[in-house]
């Protein structure tokens, strides 16, 4: 089933899963997925293969074939076009086809300090529309969106341009990067539906569990800090119990706000833990 179709039912849960780093057990993820599946998520976002290219995307396309077809859960696998020619693109898609996966989420892939682009996309709208050109519906195309900006855009208005050329290329569902102000997500919103953007837009929530996390999150995502975030990194940076529970709550009541002022669902991004997955999905549903 294509991802646009659950949102017939209500709002949608669910979760991201990545692949282990290169030259670590695969079975790792799968323990992982294996408890994540057991909470019924509407469906489970792969992301793209460490280190990226042609063959790392073989983890990706490995772990979505299991939630697809062994746990019979939706599976959303990534396509980073940063370092992916055309004749990639076309094989990691026969590859998917072969599996029954039919979402997949375009995207360009961040640019790393000293990194070498191989591939052939440059933007996610140029690998959404060539997915497009070449499989028609075959492929429910994904893209990202950016409630506070990305990091790389001139402004607002030329971000959402960007966003409106995704969707004109073929993009049928959104999913945000993580933020910790809804009232930022609500803004971005009402924007994006002024500017005729109507398909579904998740939130995307990624709960603190640790002090770590937070300084690597802001600089990746350039997400705001609002005053309550702040007050429970500040309380409790030092006591990574205390964080890993208030960090989890704080997601909780994130998700409560979100969807009681009508957003399409939610989008967990939880790093491979089902106890945090599991204490958010139980808590708002």
């Amino acid at each position: 089933m294509k991802t646009t179709n659950l949102f017939m039912q209500g709002p949608v849960f669910s979760i991201e899963v990545y692949p282990v780093k290169k030259n670590a057990p695969i079975e790792v993820v799968y323990r992982a997925v294996d408890a994540l599946a057991g909470l019924a998520p509407d469906f489970i976002s792969v992301t793209y293969g460490a280190g990226g290219g042609a063959v790392t995307s073989a983890a990706t396309v490995e772990i979505a074939s299991l939630v697809k077809n062994t746990y019979g859960i939706e599976a959303v696998a990534h396509i980073r076009g940063i370092d992916l020619t055309a004749p990639e693109v076309d094989s990691l898609l026969g590859r998917l086809r072969r599996h029954n996966i039919e979402n997949v989420l375009a995207l360009r892939g961040d640019v790393l300090p000293g990194m070498e682009q191989t591939g052939e996309f440059n933007h996610a709208s140029d690998l959404a529309s060539y997915i497009h050109a070449e499989c028609g519906d075959e492929f429910n195309v994904l893209g990202a969106a950016y409630p506070e900006v990305h990091t790389e855009a001139a402004d607002a208005e030329s971000d959402l341009a960007m966003l409106a050329l995704k969707v004109r290329s073929g993009v049928s569902h959104l999913l945000t990067q993580l933020f910790f102000d809804n009232d930022a997500y609500f803004r971005f919103l009402e924007r994006v539906r002024a500017a005729g953007i109507d398909v579904p837009i998740q939130p995307g929530i990624m709960p603190i569990v640790n002090a770590r996390q937070v300084e690597r999150m802001v600089q990746l995502s350039g997400c705001s800090q609002p005053p309550a975030f702040r007050a429970m990194i500040e309380r409790y940076g030092d006591d990574d119990a205390s964080l890993r529970a208030a960090g989890i709550e704080y997601a909780i009541e994130q998700c409560r706000d979100l969807l009681a002022r009508g957003a399409d669902g939610i989008h967990l991004y939880p790093m491979n833990d089902p106890d945090t997955a599991s204490a958010i999905l139980s808590a708002i549903r």
